[in-house]
């Protein structure tokens, strides 16, 4: 006999907690990360439009300036850059990163970003529940290496990563003298990404608690009755 029974899941019961989630009327919280120092920047440009659009849409958005963030385990974790950092991520409700591909990946830029944050913080998990989106710049041709590689990050961070997402190819074709994106295929799938966000976070902000709550991490809700008989 198992010590542990199912979760008693059905239609019924799961409609009726989804009943039971807080309703949450404030705009969305999405926070925007870039992987690049580098001045004139194109994942820069491209993090700092669609923050632009973002707001359009009714966000609220803010973007982490990495210049100044210490190489990972270079300085204590109460760096004032650090602490900045963890205050947004546990501040938001989702989140857009966006990178250039070096070498067949994200740069370190981002992932010095991405490894300050935290899975956990005593009890709470800073990014777990939260929504994502995936963008990518590319000096050449496209590529989908660096979103692919940040899908593994965002699903190691329990993070809901959305379905869509953008690479630009050739980008420094894809923007104009004031760092905007032209009219183009490449814009569009821009928007749809962002319009995918922004709606997806405020279907499931509400319910993150209710999504990621684990059997494998409250298996002692699950005792067999018995179990506790014999040995109470």
């Amino acid at each position: 006999m198992n010590k542990y029974q199912l979760p008693d899941h059905s239609l019924k019961s799961t409609n009726a907690e989804i009943a039971q989630q807080p309703a949450i009327n404030h705009a969305p919280r999405i926070l925007v990360l870039y992987g690049s120092l580098r001045e004139g920047s194109y994942s820069k440009k491209l993090a700092l439009q669609s923050a632009e659009i973002l707001k359009k849409f009714g966000a609220q958005v803010k973007i982490f300036d990495p210049t100044g963030l210490p190489v990972y385990q270079s300085e204590s974790a109460e760096h004032l850059k650090v602490q900045q950092l963890r205050e947004l991520a546990n501040w938001s409700e989702g989140m857009l990163w966006s990178s250039p591909e070096l070498h067949g990946n994200f740069s370190a830029v981002f992932k010095n970003q991405i490894d300050w944050i935290p899975l956990s913080d005593g009890s709470v998990r800073p990014t777990q529940g939260k929504t994502l989106a995936l963008m990518q710049v590319n000096g050449g041709s496209q590529s989908f290496n660096v979103v692919n590689n940040m899908r593994i990050l965002g699903r190691w961070m329990r993070m809901f990563t959305i379905p869509n997402q953008s690479s630009i190819p050739k980008t420094h074709q894809q923007f104009d003298e004031a760092g905007k994106l032209i009219e183009s295929p490449y814009r569009d799938r821009v928007i749809d990404v962002l319009e995918e966000l922004f709606k997806m976070t405020i279907l499931l902000r509400g319910s993150s608690a209710m999504l990621t709550n684990r059997y494998s991490e409250n298996k002692s809700q699950y005792t067999v009755a018995g179990e506790i008989l014999c040995c109470s």
